[in-house]
């Protein structure tokens, strides 16, 4: 690995790395928040998966959670959103390709050589930053818009990996919006039975572990109707005996000025389900 920054932050370190991903076939950056405690001991980690067009730099500049991981005592990994680089396969639309991995693994050409975040995410990544880092294997998962929907996806399909869920603003329901629609039939074709592993409306009904998931979701969102539809995921969990906590926000809206504002409240409830 090469450090590619590092900056003292609330008695801790916000770092940025670059390696060789075995799984994305290219070289991907993570970065890293390392509170004050994991000077002395291994601390539990947080995963933070960002939304259509970000990078790791989005969340570590924007969302304002170094000061109560340093609190909590927690480490925060934000990996990038998709593969990027010369060879990795693109489209001129912000909602496809590099920036928009949907925390997938594609199947389809000309994506399947590169686009397999999903192993990223669950498996290749986790135990590089347990084998590099002080952390525990206490792991929670979070994000916010394709990155929420990452989240709650990757959480309902691994029982026991995760101690706890949230989302700002996912995307709940990928087979039933234009974002999910066209990043799945791009990544795994016109099939849509293919899809159903990674829609979270089946996977709660069929979810072997009931961990509960928190999300919150501003109500002048500006994709709300069309996109996010959390409504559809609140009816398959109560039809399914599953526990959602809904935080309906007024007049917060998909930015990260609404991150922002309840990021302490996510923190807190990973820290809270470590008890």
């Amino acid at each position: 690995m090469e450090r590619k920054e590092t900056h003292a932050s609330f008695g801790g370190v916000q770092e940025v790395w670059r390696h060789k991903s075995v799984s994305l076939g290219v070289e991907a950056n993570f970065a890293i928040y390392l509170p004050p405690q994991a000077k002395t001991e291994k601390v539990p980690v947080l995963y933070w998966l960002s939304g259509l067009t970000c990078t790791e730099q989005n969340f570590i500049g924007k969302a304002g959670a170094q000061r109560v991981a340093a609190e909590l005592g927690i480490a925060i990994v934000a990996p990038d959103t998709s593969p990027r680089g010369v060879g990795v396969a693109d489209d001129d639309a912000y909602d496809l390709g590099q920036g928009a991995g949907f925390y997938l693994n594609a199947t389809q050409e000309p994506w399947a050589a590169h686009y397999r975040m999903y192993d990223y995410v669950v498996t290749e990544l986790p135990a590089l930053i347990e084998a590099s880092f002080p952390v525990t294997q206490q792991r929670g998962i979070a994000g916010h818009s394709m990155g929420g929907f990452g989240a709650i996806m990757i959480a309902l399909r691994n029982p026991g990996r995760y101690r706890s869920v949230s989302a700002f603003s996912p995307i709940v329901a990928p087979t039933q919006v234009p974002w999910g629609e066209k990043a799945f039939s791009a990544y795994l074709g016109p099939d849509r039975a293919s899809w159903v592993a990674y829609d979270p409306l089946e996977l709660v009904r069929t979810a072997k572990e009931r961990l509960p998931v928190l999300i919150d979701q501003g109500l002048a969102d500006q994709f709300l109707k069309e996109q996010l539809r959390p409504e559809l995921l609140q009816e398959a969990a109560r039809n399914a005996g599953q526990e959602l906590i809904l935080n309906l926000r007024p007049d917060y809206d998909h930015s990260y000025y609404f991150v922002a504002s309840f990021i302490a409240d996510h923190l807190r409830y990973f820290v809270s389900k470590l008890r």
